[in-house]
Order: C-alpha cells, then structure tokens, then sequence
C-alpha cells in the first residue's frame, strides 16, 4: 500500500492546464479543421471530453471526439490477465486522413501511448498522431514524448502519480504517493 505524498494539482490547476493544452491543439493544427480527439480508457475520457468542450468554446466548432480501450494491444497482455476484457473502441467517425489527438491522463514508460496508436492505426490511416497527457512522470522506455503536457513532475520508480476525475472518483485532482 502506497502512502500519500501530496497533491500536486488541485480542480482548479488541473482545468487550467487542460484549456492551455485545448489553445496549444488549435494554434499547432491551425484550428480545429481535421482534428478529432480518443480518450484512452479510463482516465483519458474524461479528460479528452474537457479538451473536446474547450475547443467548442474557442474555435465554436464541435470536434469528433471518441475513446479507445488498448488492452489487446499491450506488449505485457500475457502478463496483465488470462481472460483480459475489453471494451469496444467508441470512435463514432473515420480517422483516415485526420489529426488525431490521443488524450490520456500520465506518460510513464510510454508503452500505453505506443498501444493506443497501434489502436488507432488499426482503425484507419490518420495524417498525424499528436499525444495529450495530463501529467509527463518520466521514465521513458520508448522513444514517445507528449505533444502537449499539462505539468511535468519528476519521480522516482517508487513513487506514484494519482489522477483522479469524475466518473472514476469523487473530485478532480493529482496526487503523489509513495
């Protein structure tokens, strides 16, 4: 059992950092045209949902937005579950020739982010893949780094970052334990 640390975003750190990451997504892709959003199960739903609601308000346009679950595409599936589920991915448009914007809630290692684009290549040919996280705790084993990144926080291998959001859990914030 891991011990608390400290939170390191509150509600309303964690709101700012994502409008700054929906202004970053429009001024790198010239606008809201071609893009989509895909939340990465569990966490990056909701997060993915907040960045999708901030472009509405800055570019007044609504962009597709949709989640995937990457469970068959992880490099440790034999190591995860016998009988792992998965959920369907939920992406009610084509992302062939679109700027898909992954959205997920921490980059760690970067084997989710390298799942989640084998996932999204699986469903067409998109002309970009950008990457959104939260939080970057670094420790990269793949060359993969975030796009746009709401804070990074060094911590160590035993440390452990906590991103909580609704539906999941009761308030909004990121915490360190140890």
């Amino acid at each position: 059992m891991s011990a608390y640390k400290s939170t390191i975003m509150d509600e309303l750190s964690v709101l700012r950092a994502l409008k700054r990451i929906s202004h970053e997504i429009v001024e790198k892709n010239n606008g809201s045209e071609d893009i989509c959003i895909v939340g990465i199960k569990s966490r990056g739903i909701p997060i993915a949902e907040i960045i999708a609601k901030n472009i509405k308000q800055i570019e007044n346009t609504d962009v597709p937005t949709g989640h995937i679950d990457i469970t068959f595409y992880r490099d440790d599936l034999s190591t995860v579950s016998k009988d792992p589920v998965c959920s369907p991915c939920a992406l009610n448009f084509d992302v062939t020739d679109k700027k898909v914007i992954l959205v997920d809630d921490v980059i760690y290692t970067g084997r989710t982010a390298r799942a989640a684009i084998e996932a999204i290549i699986s469903q067409g040919r998109p002309s970009a893949i950008q990457l959104a996280v939260l939080v970057d705790r670094g420790h990269r084993e793949l060359p993969i780094r975030g796009d746009y990144v709401g804070k990074n926080v060094p911590t160590s291998k035993s440390e452990r970052i906590s991103v909580k959001f609704p539906p999941y859990d009761q308030n909004i914030s990121v915490d360190l334990y140890e």
